[in-house]
């Protein structure tokens, strides 16, 4: 199964999805903010990244997002963004006509349901064309 680092400064959030993600056959890696997930991924890649927006800074996750996407080794590793700005009081200064560089959104709570879902969705090999034939 695959390699999935947590980048979420929440405790209980890092414990009960590292939990849902080990059940489901994944290996999961927690860290609390973007800094420490640069220099995870600098070690070592994972499959795929679940990144919350406000950690040590209100935008933390989004400019982490925008560093792997910046970085050629690093943009194609899929990005799970998790998220309950929407209900936060610094809702509005989240930029929402910007470039959002992530593959997936989901609003917590998260379900494990939902969360396994959109990770299979995301980890999936891409459809392969069927040729046309001669």
């Amino acid at each position: 199964m695959a390699q999935i680092l947590i980048v979420v400064d929440d405790p209980d959030f890092c414990e009960v999805t590292r939990l849902v993600l080990s059940k489901a056959g994944h290996t999961a890696k927690a860290v609390a903010n973007g800094d420490q997930a640069l220099a995870s991924i600098a070690e070592e890649q994972p499959d795929l990244i679940i990144l919350d927006i406000m950690m040590q800074g209100l935008l933390d996750g989004l400019y982490t997002a925008h560093k792997l996407a910046a970085n050629e080794a690093l943009h194609r590793i899929p990005v799970l963004m998790v998220s309950s700005i929407a209900d936060a009081p610094a809702a509005g200064i989240f930029p929402t006509d910007d470039y959002l560089p992530t593959d997936a959104w989901l609003s917590k709570p998260v379900s494990p349901d939902e969360l396994l879902a959109a990770i299979a969705r995301l980890l999936a090999p891409p459809a392969q064309e069927a040729e046309a034939p001669d």
